[in-house]
C-alpha cells in the first residue's frame, strides 16, 4: 500500500469562518505559503509553520490537521 499525508487546513478554516488571507495575517506566513499548504502542494511540512497555524486557529489536536490517505 502506498500512502500520502494530507493537510486538512481548509476544513478547519471553513469551520472557523476564516480565509487564507486571515490566516496569513495571524501567522505572519506568506499568503502563497498558506495557499500551498491548504491545497496540499508542499512536499514537506514545516513544523514551525504548522505550529503557527495551529496556534492561530486555536486547534491543538494534530489529527484535525493531518490525514493519512491511500494513494
Amino acid at each position: 500500500m502506498v500512502i500520502d499525508i494530507r493537510l486538512n487546513i481548509k476544513n478547519v478554516l471553513e469551520r472557523k469562518g476564516m480565509s487564507q488571507k486571515d490566516l496569513a495575517e495571524k501567522t505572519g506566513l506568506r499568503t502563497a505559503t498558506i495557499s500551498e499548504m491548504v491545497n496540499n502542494r508542499r512536499s514537506a511540512i514545516n513544523k514551525e509553520h504548522l505550529i503557527a497555524i495551529m496556534n492561530a486557529l486555536q486547534v491543538y489536536d494534530i489529527n484535525e490537521f493531518i490525514e493519512v490517505v491511500e494513494k
